[in-house]
This record gives structure tokens, C-alpha cells and sequence, in this order.
């Protein structure tokens, strides 16, 4: 009878918390949706490669595979890393050249490897042979493209989990009706809470940052500034989500109930899947997410070496992010108190 009890009590409970019901069952089907449209619609992408004085017999050949052939004479590297094509092929009289894009190192592997196969038959007639890289070198494996990722997908998780947390408690202790209860404005209490959170927020970004880069030698070509700078961006946008959300939620346990929906969707339009592949509309949900900006300024930087007006771009709209969850805190305490 006790033991019926503790059920009974338990299924009551289950049933007036409409929230952990729907993450029990529906949140799941909605990951698992959304994995399925992303892995079906992830077809192979199509390789690019550029020739430059090639012979006749050599360009029809190449014709006869899956790259998409374009016939440039007057191509330059830089031309190659603007308009990000997979590899370009320039023959000269004595001497062949490969540069490959490498911002796949898989993608230009294979490239490689099936030019090689291709050209095997002429390589006598080429000459010599060589091959440049304009990301990386041929040691470069796929976890330099997916490990800058890593360090944003981790500050973004750590501070939204962390600040949510923290500022439930605050609310469900009563500190923050005692606040509310003193002439303070809700702007001065957002305002507060960003800065005494970010302060921490700060450090852990520049301890994840620094322990990736100079202990685990995770990969980065550009300013370690622009890496802290994108980061606190990152933290920012996380802060500012984590305490919005956390006024959604009744007990720690439903603060954690907004990973799955918050947090892993976030992970599949980061990068560390391809995105050109999947269909537009996947992407565009993803351009809604802000670790889809975060992850690009970072894989940029980090492995590509881009300056600052590279990523301006991606910087504005992450403070666009940010801005925006910040009013939305604000509002979210009008229902405690109406100044």
C-alpha cells in the first residue's frame, strides 16, 4: 500500500508538470527528427576544380568524373580562396601544381587522391609534380576544422547551464523580490546580474581558451584576441540566454530541461556537419542559431586566419543576439514587478 502510495503521488505529480511530460516524450522525437532531415538531406557534395592550361585530352578526361570542371587560364590563388572552389589544377611546361582549397581535409584527400589516379597516365608528360594547400598542410586533420568549434559550442554550454542555474536560485530564494521590492529598476537588475556573471563567464572563456590552444595545441592561425574577442561574444549571448530562460523554469530540474531543445539543436548547424549539403531549409534554421555564427568567426580565425573585417559580420550579428535577450530580461520582470 505505501509503495502504491509513492507511485500514486508520483504519477500526480507527472501529470500537473506539463513540461517534464512534453520533454519526456516529445522532445526526443523532435532531436530525432531533426537528425533524421539533417543526415538524409547531407548528400556528397560536389567537388570543384579548376584547370589552367591544360591539354584537350587531359580536360575531357577529367570531364569523365564527378568534379565540376572550370577552364580558367588566368586563375590565381586568391581567386581560389574567395570564391572557395575545392582545388585548382595549373600546368605549366615542366611542372604541374595542385592547390587545394583544404577547408575539408577529407574533401581534399579524396581530391587528391582521384587526381592522382587520373593524371597517372600523362604525369610523364606533366613533369613534376606539386602540391599546395591553401588551409593547413597535409597533415591537417578534420579535428583542426571541427576543434575551434568545440571551444565555442563549450563556453556557449558551460555559461548557459551555470548563469541559469545560479540566477534560479536567486529568484526561488526570494533574493530577487527583495530587490524588486527596493526602488531599483529592472534595467539596473539585468544590468547588474550581466556584470557580476560576466565577470566569471570572462574567466572561464579565457581558461577554455587559453587550455585549448596551448595544452591540448588545438589549431589557430589568427589573433588569439579575436579568439578571446568572438568568445566573449559567445558568453554574452549564452549569459543573457541562460538568464531569460532560467525565469521560464520552476526548479533546477526544468532549468536542464532546455539543453535538448536550447542547446543540441544549436550542435547540428554549428559545422561540425557539412551545411552546404543540406537542403535550404535546414539552413535557414540554422542562420536563427547563434553558435552558427559563433562557429563560422571561429573556424575562420582559428583555422583560416581571417582579421577582423572578416568577421564583423558574424560579431554584429551575435551582439544583435545579445541585445535582444537582454530586452527580453528586462520585460520578463514585469511580472514581479511594473515600474
Amino acid at each position: 500500500m505505501r509503495i502504491g502510495a509513492i507511485v500514486t503521488r508520483i504519477i500526480q505529480q507527472m501529470k500537473r508538470d506539463k513540461r517534464t511530460l512534453a520533454l519526456l516524450f516529445l522532445a526526443p522525437l523532435l532531436v530525432l527528427s531533426l537528425m533524421s532531415f539533417i543526415f538524409n538531406s547531407n548528400e556528397a557534395s560536389s567537388v570543384t576544380l579548376v584547370i589552367s592550361n591544360a591539354p584537350a585530352p587531359l580536360i575531357d578526361k577529367l570531364k569523365e568524373t564527378d568534379f565540376i570542371i572550370i577552364e580558367d587560364n588566368a586563375f590565381s590563388k586568391k581567386q581560389l580562396q574567395d570564391k572557395e572552389y575545392d582545388g585548382w589544377l595549373a600546368i605549366e611546361q615542366n611542372a604541374s601544381k595542385l592547390t587545394l582549397l583544404n577547408d575539408d581535409p577529407s574533401l581534399a584527400k579524396a581530391l587528391a587522391m582521384q587526381l592522382a589516379q587520373v593524371l597517372q597516365p600523362s604525369q610523364a608528360a606533366m613533369g613534376s609534380f606539386e602540391t599546395d594547400y591553401v588551409y593547413g598542410d597535409e597533415d591537417t586533420a578534420i579535428f583542426d576544422i571541427f576543434s575551434p568549434m568545440l571551444i565555442g559550442f563549450f563556453v556557449f554550454f558551460f555559461v548557459f547551464l551555470i548563469t541559469g542555474i545560479a540566477l534560479l536560485k536567486e529568484r526561488t530564494s526570494g533574493t530577487l523580490e527583495r530587490l524588486l521590492a527596493t526602488p531599483i529598476k529592472r534595467s539596473e537588475i539585468v544590468a547588474g546580474y550581466m556584470v557580476g556573471y560576466g565577470l566569471f563567464a570572462f574567466l572561464q572563456t579565457i581558461i577554455i581558451v587559453l587550455f585549448g590552444i596551448y595544452v591540448l595545441d588545438i589549431v589557430h592561425v589568427g589573433s588569439i584576441w579575436l579568439v578571446l574577442l568572438i568568445n566573449m561574444m559567445v558568453a554574452l549571448v549564452s549569459l543573457s540566454l541562460g538568464a531569460l530562460l532560467s525565469s521560464f523554469a520552476a526548479s533546477e530540474f526544468q532549468m536542464m530541461q532546455f539543453i535538448p531543445l536550447v542547446i543540441v539543436p544549436q550542435v547540428f548547424f554549428s559545422g561540425i556537419f557539412p551545411l552546404d549539403s543540406m537542403a535550404e531549409w535546414l539552413q535557414n534554421i540554422g542562420r536563427i542559431m547563434p553558435l552558427y555564427y559563433a562557429a563560422d568567426a571561429l573556424n575562420g580565425v582559428m583555422y583560416k586566419g581571417y582579421s577582423l573585417p572578416d568577421i564583423i559580420v558574424n560579431l554584429s550579428i551575435l551582439a544583435c543576439f545579445a541585445i535582444v535577450f537582454i530586452t527580453l530580461n528586462m520585460i520578463s520582470l514585469k511580472k514581479y514587478r511594473s515600474l
